[in-house]
């Protein structure tokens, strides 16, 4: 799932690209991706683009005083076609590539595809008056790549939740941007457990969690600027620590790095780190 520092890699990318073209065809080829219908994508064409932000995982293009809300989901991304380039030179679209799901066509003949890879379409398309029409930007909690992003913010978002810590930092209502990946690599350097609950934190745990939430999501936000937009993936796996490393060696303590059930999902953890040594029922 893309998280915020990938996002926000992929607009700035698209920013430098997009802003200031004018938009020549949208192409949409799945039409569940369009969840606005009383506006829909073709009125982009003619108008262009203004701007590119990030909200949260969500994508916002500023086009002719509105706006186009791109809700990635689970498995949606973007990639980038260059004018000329023939499809089957575009090094993407090798493969097991996922499909283009909506297609921005520039003057130039510049594209931006979006694509989805599940099974199932999570890639959301929303043509609004304002970002925050989209009911999930709405919602958004604070940002902690945001440098307004107080010590204060964090302990208004655990004061009182008799709920698991890392379903908590997860949740978008709370804090913005931050998905499965990297709420184990933040709980890991804040040598927290993933099934704590929030409000039993003490104050220096708390302040261990800030320092660990805004150093993990900045500094993973300053390393994947100006990475390829195809290649942000692959750059966020290799940067993990504990998450998506189970059976391998902790690097802080060489403790095995374990997986527990969590959610529908699992969390990576170390138990020598975390969880005073208790490993957590699951998988191990």
């Amino acid at each position: 799932m893309p998280e915020s520092p990938e996002v926000q890699a992929l607009a700035e990318f698209l920013r430098e690209q997009t802003v200031g073209r004018v938009i020549t065809a949208v192409d949409v080829l799945e039409f569940r991706v369009v969840k606005t219908r009383d506006a829909t994508p073709a009125e982009m064409i003619g108008s262009t683009i203004t701007a590119v932000e990030r909200f949260g995982k969500h994508l916002d293009l500023s086009f002719g005083g509105r706006h186009v809300g791109v809700a990635l989901g689970r498995h949606g991304w973007a990639r980038w076609v260059e004018p000329g380039d023939p499809p089957d030179d575009v090094p993407a679209l090798a493969g097991d590539a996922p499909p283009a799901l909506a297609v921005i066509e520039f003057d130039d003949s510049s594209a931006i595809e979006f694509t989805d890879a599940g099974s199932w379409v999570s890639l959301g398309l929303s043509i609004v008056d304002d970002p925050r029409d989209v009911p999930a930007v709405a919602k958004l909690g604070p940002d902690p790549a945001d440098s307004a992003f107080s010590q204060e913010d964090l302990d208004a978002v655990l004061a009182g939740r008799r709920k698991q810590l890392k379903a908590v930092l997860q949740e978008q209502e709370s804090l913005a941007g931050i998905g499965n990946a990297y709420s184990d690599e933040i709980l890991h350097l804040a040598k927290l457990s993933p099934v704590v609950h929030a409000a039993t934190l003490t104050a220096e745990e708390r302040t261990a969690l800030y320092r660990a939430v805004t150093g993990t999501v900045r500094d993973a936000v300053a390393a994947r600027r100006g990475i390829p937009i195809d290649q942000l993936k692959a750059a966020k796996v290799a940067s993990m620590r504990v998450h998506g490393r189970s059976g391998e060696a902790c690097p802080v303590c060489t403790d095995v790095v374990r997986d527990v059930a969590f959610g529908g999902s699992s969390a990576q953890y170390c138990a020598t780190c975390q969880t005073a040594g208790v490993v957590l029922g699951g998988r191990s």
